[in-house]
């Protein structure tokens, strides 16, 4: 028969509410209009997004290139992708057709890769009004279609053989069009200017945990629950 602390059930219970009551205001709408997870989410967001920038690192790599007359032969899911990609090819001074799935792009792989970070750098600056008047349509769908059409340019450089540059359309890819679409609409931060709240965010994370732990462990002894080898 097991017997109950009533002290120890007394400490667990008081630790257990006062988890609860801390729960209940982190939930609260009250850090700038939203709850605390989703203060600290878009802190983090845009921390990490200032220490992504990788743009001008891939523009010096683009850069170096000597011009590269390209004709590529680019295969999509379906005609209305292939119609949609297409446009982005302008801008670059490319000439394209198309051809049910398979739109087919004549133009300089450089000029290609300057026009998508020229596009990814407005992006990542948030400044998509730039893009809806150079096309017609929002920062993200450009972006996607530009994922898209890298995708099937990288493949299609792969099938030439030429391995370089399919490996610096991979780059420009992952480097740039990737961040610039994930971080849309997220102010860069870096963390020197935040160090303080990241700090305190950390140790409130362990502080919470830890609490959370002694409150079961004192609730569960109060009651005369015990763990022991045997």
């Amino acid at each position: 028969m097991t017997t109950i602390n009533k002290k120890q059930l007394g400490i667990g219970i008081g630790l257990m509410v006062s988890f609860l009551a801390v729960m209940v205001v982190i939930f609260m709408p009250i850090f700038g209009g939203g709850n605390g997870l989703n203060y600290l989410d878009n802190l983090y967001n845009s921390i990490s997004k200032g220490s992504a920038y990788y743009i001008p690192k891939v523009q010096h790599e683009v850069e170096a290139m000597a011009p590269e007359p390209v004709t590529l032969s680019l295969k999509f899911n379906d005609a209305a992708t292939a119609e949609s990609v297409q446009l982005l090819f302008s801008s670059a001074g490319a000439t394209t057709a198309v051809a049910g799935e398979t739109l087919t792009v004549n133009g300089d792989l450089r000029r290609i890769f300057a026009a998508c970070l020229e596009d990814s750098e407005a992006a990542y600056h948030n400044r998509g009004e730039v893009l809806e008047a150079r096309y017609g349509i929002g920062a993200r769908p450009v972006l996607y279609s530009w994922w898209r059409a890298l995708g099937a340019i990288e493949k299609d450089l792969t099938r030439q053989k030429k391995f370089d540059k399919a490996q610096l359309t991979h780059t420009v890819q992952t480097k740039t069009v990737e961040c610039a679409y994930n971080y849309y609409g997220i102010d860069a931060q870096k963390i020197k200017d935040r160090w303080a709240t990241v700090l305190f965010s950390l140790l409130f994370y362990v502080l919470y945990t830890v609490w959370y732990g002694y409150a079961i462990m004192y609730t569960f002894e109060g009651l005369g629950f015990s763990l022991s080898a045997h």
